[in-house]
């Protein structure tokens, strides 16, 4: 394990994962060009700001915006010559090539980049579990030296990471697929919502809560994640727009006339959905599993969900999965409690006896 780490950007992520590698017993070393910023981490458990007594780190954690994080990863590079230098921005080649354009030393450098946030941004929003059980891919080059992909990984798994690796262009076209294009699915899906009225809001359901869940994500970082993926991003584009324009044929022909062929084109978009939401790994990072799901009505009283997963235990039975919908207007929610199989039937009966009204 490194001794001692030094984290260049405290926002949500360099936060957190400030107080991840805190708790796991580096000593951890904070800058940031905030001096709020940064003594705001510390006292948040990530860490001691930096001065000019401290210790040369081992390894440099890059958390800088990803317009900038190639520069900074450079003066890194050059202010601790014996130190390995990652960075956690959620593009790769882009940031590669600015370091390689000035002139660093890249055997020292391996990028990394954790697949975890949340829609809020900033030290406030930072939590020392942020990485558990999440994907962090660490990214090097041909020019990365062993000991700096080891020294990576090591940090990463410390933090909480469930680590894969992947070279800088499979990594940008991966994301593009994962996490850049459903941003900005979702982005255009919420922004339909403007022009609705305000009793046509209220008319919201879980599926448009679910589709929406990250649009409220920071505009500025995005606009830089999206301008530093560009490429990749617009190829997955180009194939979600020539299947958009088939179905907005096949509506096109539903609405002036019978729609001869127009059914299959719509039944076939939303298989290939089926066929692709499949993949998704399941819990654990394991194959998908398809669980059997309990539905619960949940009073809207203090203690009334706690009261149920207490029960699920109860009962014998092990919880996969759970989701929440609120009932539009309604004292009451719907708990979709995920199980195996093999138990639902057995779920519940229990939770029936135990007075729970189930929905379906």
């Amino acid at each position: 394990m490194s001794s001692t780490v030094r984290i260049v950007g405290t926002g949500l992520i360099g936060t957190s994962l400030g107080i991840a590698l805190s708790r796991a017993g580096y000593a951890v070393v904070l800058a940031d060009p905030s001096p709020t910023a940064q003594s705001l981490a510390r006292d948040l458990g990530a860490g001691t700001v930096a001065s000019a007594d401290d210790p040369a780190p081992d390894v440099v954690v890059v958390a800088a915006p990803p317009d900038v994080a190639g520069a900074v990863v450079a003066d890194e590079l050059a202010a601790w010559p014996l130190a390995i230098v990652t960075d956690v921005a959620s593009v790769k080649v882009a940031v590669l090539e600015d370091v390689r354009r000035r002139g660093a030393d890249l055997s020292r450098y391996a990028g990394s980049h954790p697949m975890a946030g949340r829609e809020r941004s900033g030290a406030v929003a930072a939590r020392g579990d942020l990485f558990d059980g999440r994907a962090w891919v660490v990214v090097p080059h041909e020019q990365s030296s062993p000991e700096a992909v080891a020294a990576v990984t090591a940090l990463a798994t410390a933090a909480g990471g469930t680590v894969s690796t992947m070279d800088p262009a499979e990594h940008d076209a991966a994301v593009a697929v994962v996490s850049h294009v459903p941003q900005l699915a979702s982005s255009l899906v919420a922004g339909r919502l403007r022009e609705l009225t305000d009793p046509a809001v209220a008319l919201s359901g879980q599926g448009i809560r679910d589709v929406t869940r990250v649009a409220a994500s920071d505009p500025q970082l995005w606009t830089q994640i999206l301008a530093g993926n560009a490429a990749a991003v617009r190829d997955v584009l180009g194939h979600v727009h020539a299947e958009l324009a088939e179905v907005i044929r096949a509506l096109d022909v539903l609405a002036d006339g019978d729609g001869v062929g127009a059914r299959e084109v719509l039944a076939r978009i939303v298989a290939q959905g089926n066929a692709g939401h499949a993949r998704i790994p399941g819990k654990h990072g394991a194959a998908p599993t398809a669980y059997s799901v309990v539905v619960v009505l949940v009073p809207d009283r203090p203690g009334e969900l706690a009261r149920l997963l207490h029960d699920v235990g109860e009962a014998g039975v092990n919880l996969e999965d759970l989701h929440l919908e609120h009932g539009l207007g309604q004292p009451f929610g719907l708990a979709e409690v995920s199980v195996l199989p093999a138990v639902a039937e057995r779920l519940g009966e229990e939770l029936t006896a135990r007075g729970w009204r189930l929905h379906g």
